[in-house]
């Protein structure tokens, strides 16, 4: 899942949201969205993800059936559209691993019942914020959120303990010692007003890892 914003709503201000969903393969659906001022009809935001039909028994990726997607085709596009139609699109940027030890952490996230979705999983809302719970105070204090990406791995569910890591993505890219920076997104080092981290969730008790992702942080 990828979402951008180029500005936020101020108080009082009325949004429009967009939403559209079209076949990916046999396996998977896009839903793309697109957020609107409704007062300017100023387009502030756009998002993009990727679902997949899971065997609740097997938990793994099956066909999407024909009664499912009959379901969906009334919010399908006609024509073909994306909420990232460029060519550059940075929501397909792959999220690097992100190396031990991280630059911050925040340990023994746990999910609340209202956390859950109708599956008794953990919903989306949430890994969102767990992965932010460890960026950096002072980020939180002079930056605001540009973009986010969340990759999903695997569930977690209600008594499940998370453990959340970042660093910035620069400093990844160094561990690593990758010298393509393409994974990077508009990214100058020097430029005090664009910082990017990437995130990993882990669950506490395994350290297998259930979500990752890639903030940019633009300042105030």
């Amino acid at each position: 899942m990828h979402v951008e914003m180029n500005k936020y709503p101020a108080w009082g201000d009325v949004v429009e949201i967009e939403h559209w969903c079209e076949a990916e393969g046999k396996i998977a659906g896009r839903f793309d969205y697109i957020i609107k001022l409704l007062s300017t009809n100023e387009v502030i935001g756009r998002a993009t993800s990727k679902w997949v039909m899971i065997n609740k028994d097997t938990h793994k990726p099956q066909k999407i059936n024909k009664q499912v997607w009959d379901e969906y085709l009334a919010f399908c596009s006609k024509p073909s559209r994306l909420a990232f139609p460029e060519e550059n699109d940075k929501n397909l940027k792959k999220i690097p691993k992100l190396n031990d030890p991280a630059q911050y952490s925040q340990l023994g996230l746990v999910p609340r019942r209202s956390d859950l979705n109708m599956n008794g999983h953990v919903n989306s809302v949430t890994c969102f914020s767990f992965l932010l719970e460890s960026v950096p105070q002072d980020i939180i204090n002079n930056y605001e959120l540009g973009s986010i990406t969340m990759d999903y791995r695997q569930h977690f569910q209600f008594d499940d303990s998370l453990d959340s890591y970042t660093s910035s993505e620069v400093e990844s890219i160094a561990l690593n010692g990758l010298s393509d920076c393409s994974c990077l997104l508009d990214f100058n080092p020097n430029d005090g007003k664009l910082r990017q981290f990437i995130h990993s969730l882990k669950l506490s008790r395994t350290g297998q890892e259930t979500n990752r992702g890639r903030t940019t942080w633009r300042r105030h």
